[in-house]
């Protein structure tokens, strides 16, 4: 069993290699949808619905991801997102492609599977609708819910009844019984009603089931045929009603282990290629009961695999136990005849002859299933993906159909057979050629443009041969035979010069259509799809010798032309068997099945290359048609630019017209502003007059009110000057009583102050005494030790100096003695140099190796050395700033603390040196000056070295002298300088190049042992 998850994918395979049942439950695919978040889960599919033909189906989930699932071309998509859960799904049975989906919100909507687009929109429940069923012409539907069933018209998806119902009594479930207009309504009491479509008549009612069952009916299923209904609920009985009779019939007892029923379906057989009622329906139950012997009140009944025959009733009235299996023998006859789908084309024939057409339902089938249709999903979709061929980009405008979702199908099928073959892309007839096809296959483009393609691959042979002329070979057989069958005809269109382009072509180039009604065009396209190509060819003679009445009385060519251009009054019956009957009649030599091919299907995968054409011409029409359009495009081009100047002419001249209209316009209304305002000016005029009298009235009252105002302004100003007068008095003397108030107190407040500062200068002078007996005791103790330190420092010092001058006369006796021992040693080294050269001849090939690896390691070393004294340097370089900043920093008196504890420190550790080297004999090895003439310096510490220097040059500053330190050049010398940076910006030091002994004498003054 193979497992599809659709995950987000909007379109694929529903299986990735041929599919095989499972052999335990039968199972061919199992189809998952799982969403890719962080923590996928499954969404479940609530609804699913089958189409008509049982080729594809639809499923609906609970987020309302409703997908397309095509059975046959192993594809599924998804047609819409919903984004709330369906309900109930059905396809609407009259277009194919459109589909009902009933939603949570109790909206019912209408979608295309094709352009996956909102169809209609239709609202009316007030709750969840469980259920959609169609009506089988496709027209009507009904939909349930808990409340309520509404009939709904679904040609213009209005509603048109309303079953309303007792709260008490809630409704089951409502649907049509198939082919037939009789409405089955279930309501939860088990009451179960039959209505008339048209009318709502009701027909019957069932009556109740027996009284020992305790079964609630839940679900329903019929048979395909309409005649049994099989109730099923909270029980595992089944019950089957006969609704002709309208009678319970059987009580199916199902395995005890089963509680309930969900869901009843019939299964149908496969078609019967014979018959033309709907088959009958098969009953599958899993397992077999014990054979018991069953009464009237509970009825029982065990059932296998088998077809349902009508019921049976014995003489007591007791339903009987029938097994019953299904015929699976059959015979294999004439293998050539057999068809895809177990469909054979004899049977089919014999059927046809009987009916004369086959069944409605099922022609659609049959007419695929004789041409042997591939059905080359991927071959067709390669030549949609090509899009519009530009010859049909303009088909509208020649061919005006009204239907726009027609005419889109038109221009895709012609556009996929001109990518097919060049040949269709100059085909004038082409459009009426596959008209038909295209109206009738809409809602299925690729079964229609196979049959398009099977139909000019076998019935148009020999039709290009002559193109772009007529196929006059093919209009010569059919000549020959008309001329065989019925000579006078032929010779009445010879005399009105009616050639077999006029009676013939039209109606192949039309294949019929015009001269047809529908129902007509389908029951002579079943004989043509039965039988050889030849047939088409036939019917055009038998047509033609079927109206010769009408024929031979026309006698001008625009009456033959509106004849076969127009449908006629004739029996399409009678054409069919004057066809057959040519067939039969018809001598081999002028029969047109001795020039043409036997039935050839189309090729499975690939469509097969069609080039029966004169290619050259068509090549050169292609090209002539692409100059006309090239010209065609630049006379447009050219008319557009000429167009778009006279445009901008008219312009030019519309706004000159309008602006010399403008002038004018302002020229009038200038001079009637003029003619304005003379009047104006006359009426100003006459005003200023009347105004100047009133203004000298108006002066003299202002001049006799502006005397009266005067005086008594100045008698007013007299009054107020006497106010003020008044006033400024009582002012002077309140200002002068505030002053001598003001003098008091100041004099008060100086009296005050003057006692505070004479209070603050007393304490003041109290402070003062005590800080000056503070700083005074302070400086007597300060002097106190100063003087004790000098006296201390120069006790210290004469000690130093008797210790040195006894040292010095130790020193040289010592140095005496081993001057002897080294002569002594030079001699032992003499004899041992001469043992050793020996020796030394037999390494020197040893030492030039060593030598090499000495250079490089020296090398190394000098490389190192000079990195590390860079990084010396710079180090030297950061302490030296960090020092230099911080000895800036440094208090005066933090200095001279600092200088006196490193002189005590010197002269104690000078003291005690020299008393050590006074009080023991140095040995060899132990004096530090003894190893320095040896070139050993590098034994003592070389910080202790730069500090013995550092306190000789304190020293000598101690004793007014100047510093003198010895130069030893190269690093080790650079490494003293350093050492005695901390005095060099306040001692005047001069460098001078000593003699060894000199070295040696200032050096043994400050040696001591090794710390």
């Amino acid at each position: 069993m193979q497992s599809t998850d659709l995950g987000n994918k909007e379109s694929g395979k529903i299986w990735h290699r041929k599919p095989s049942p499972a052999t335990h439950d039968g199972i061919i695919v199992n189809i998952v949808h799982s969403t890719s978040e962080y923590h996928p889960k499954a969404l479940r599919f609530l609804n699913v619905a089958f189409d008509g033909s049982g080729d594809s189906f639809i499923a609906g989930d609970h987020q309302g991801n409703i997908y397309t699932f095509d059975l046959h071309g192993n594809r599924f998509t998804l047609v819409q997102r919903t984004a709330q859960a369906c309900t109930a799904l059905a396809f609407n049975l009259r277009r194919k492609s459109e589909f009902l989906v009933a939603l949570a919100d109790y909206s019912i909507k209408c979608f295309d599977t094709v352009t996956k687009e909102l169809v209609s929109w239709m609202r009316g429940h007030e709750s969840s609708v469980c259920s959609i069923s169609v009506h089988a012409s496709g027209r009507y539907a009904i939909t349930t819910s808990s409340d309520t069933a509404q009939l709904w018209d679904l040609d213009t998806f209005q509603r048109k009844r309303k079953l309303n119902i007792r709260q008490s009594v809630g409704i089951q479930k409502v649907f049509f019984l198939p082919f037939s207009n009789t409405i089955l309504s279930c309501f939860k009491d088990n009451s179960i009603f039959a209505w008339e479509c048209d009318t709502l008549f009701c027909k019957y009612q069932l009556p109740a089931p027996p009284e020992g069952s305790s079964i609630l009916y839940k679900v329903f299923a019929v048979t395909r045929d309409g005649r049994i209904l099989a109730a099923g609920g909270k029980s595992n009985h089944l019950h089957l009603w006969c609704l002709e009779a309208t009678q319970l019939f059987r009580i199916i007892q199902m395995p005890t282990k089963v509680r309930a029923v969900r869901h009843l379906e019939f299964l149908p057989d496969s078609f019967d290629a014979g018959s033309n009622q709907p088959p009958p329906p098969l009953v599958k139950v899993i397992e077999d009961l014990p054979n018991n012997k069953l009464r009237s009140s509970n009825l029982k009944m065990k059932i296998m695999s088998g077809r349902v025959q009508r019921p049976a009733r014995s003489k007591e009235s007791k339903i009987q136990t029938r097994i019953l299996k299904q015929d699976l023998t059959g015979n294999l006859e004439n293998k050539e005849n057999e068809l895809s789908e177990g469909v054979n084309k004899k049977r089919l024939q014999i059927l046809l002859k009987g009916y004369g057409e086959y069944p409605t339902k099922y022609r659609m089938f049959i007419w695929r299933s004789l041409l042997q249709l591939p059905e080359n999903h991927t071959a067709f979709s390669s030549l949609m993906d090509k899009g519009t061929h530009v010859a049909y980009l303009n088909l509208q405008k020649k061919y005006p159909i009204k239907s726009r979702k027609l005419l889109r199908i038109l221009q895709r099928t012609l556009s996929a057979l001109a990518h097919w073959s060049a040949i269709f892309s100059d085909t004038p007839y082409l459009p009426l050629l596959a008209f038909p096809f295209v109206k009738l296959f809409q809602n299925n483009q690729l079964i229609c443009f196979e049959v398009v393609a099977t139909l000019i691959i076998n019935w148009c042979q020999h039709w290009f041969e002559y193109f772009p002329n007529p196929p006059i070979n093919i209009l010569s057989m059919i000549e020959n035979v008309l001329a065989f069958h019925d000579k006078e005809l032929l010779q009445h269109f010879i005399d009105r010069d009616v050639t077999s382009q006029l009676y013939a072509w039209p109606l192949l180039e039309t294949v019929f259509s015009e001269v047809l009604t529908r129902e007509e065009w389908l029951r002579l396209f079943d004989n043509v799809f039965s039988n050889h190509p030849s047939f088409l060819l036939m019917a055009v003679v038998a047509y033609n010798t079927c109206s010769r009445a009408p024929l031979l009385n026309s006698t001008l060519k625009d009456d033959f032309e509106y004849f076969f251009h127009h449908r006629n009054n004739l029996d399409i019956n009678v054409v069919i068997r004057e066809v057959y009957h040519l067939m039969e009649t018809t001598p081999a030599d002028i029969h047109p099945s001795s020039m043409l091919d036997a039935f050839v299907a189309l090729t499975k995968g690939q469509y097969p290359i069609f080039n029966q054409y004169p290619k050259f011409i068509v090549d050169y029409q292609t090209q002539e048609r692409e100059r006309i359009r090239n010209d065609e495009l630049d006379f447009l081009r050219e008319r557009q630019t000429v167009e778009n100047m006279q445009a901008e002419v008219d312009e030019q001249r519309a706004e000159d017209e309008a602006w010399y209209q403008k002038q004018e316009l302002l020229r009038r209304a200038e001079e009637t502003r003029r003619e304005m305002l003379l009047q104006e000016e006359e009426k100003m005029a006459q005003q200023r007059h009347r105004l100047a009298a009133v203004k000298r009235e108006l002066k003299m009252k202002e001049i006799c009110l502006q005397d009266a105002a005067r005086r008594r302004l100045l008698k007013l100003q007299q009054d107020q000057r006497e106010v003020e007068l008044r006033r400024l008095e009582d002012e002077i003397e309140r200002k002068i009583q505030m002053r001598d108030q003001e003098i008091t107190a100041t004099a008060k407040d100086l009296e005050m102050r003057q006692l505070e500062l004479e209070s603050q200068k007393r304490l003041y002078e109290q402070d003062l005494t005590r800080s000056q007996d503070t700083i005074a005791k302070e400086i007597q103790k300060d002097a106190a030790a100063h003087r004790q330190k000098v006296a201390l420092e120069d006790h210290m010092f004469q000690k130093l100096l008797e210790t040195s001058q006894m040292g010095s006369r130790r020193t040289q006796k010592v140095i005496e003695d081993n001057l002897a021992k080294a002569e002594q040693a030079c001699l032992n080294a003499d004899w041992q140099i001469e043992a050793l050269h020996k020796q030394k001849c037999d390494d020197l090939l040893r030492s030039e190796g060593y030598q090499e690896v000495a250079t490089l390691l020296r090398k190394n070393r000098r490389r190192e050395r000079a990195l590390l004294n860079a990084m010396m340097r710079e180090e030297a370089k950061k302490w030296k700033e960090a020092e230099g900043k911080e000895f800036h920093l440094r208090s005066e008196k933090k200095a001279a603390a600092l200088s006196d504890a490193s002189r005590k420190w010197f002269l104690r550790q000078e003291t005690s040196a020299a008393l050590e080297h006074g009080g023991e004999p140095l040995s060899e090895g132990e004096w530090v000056w003894d190893l320095h003439c040896c070139g050993l310096l590098n034994t003592v510490s070389f910080q202790e070295y730069i500090l013995q220097v550092c306190f000789v040059a304190f020293i000598q500053i101690m004793l007014g002298q100047k510093v003198v330190v010895p130069f030893l050049g190269g690093g080790v010398q650079g490494r003293v300088d350093q050492g005695i940076e901390l005095i060099k910006n306040r001692v005047p030091i001069e460098k001078t190049t000593l003699s060894t002994g000199q070295n040696l004498a200032i050096e043994a003054c400050f040696t001591s042992k090794k710390p």
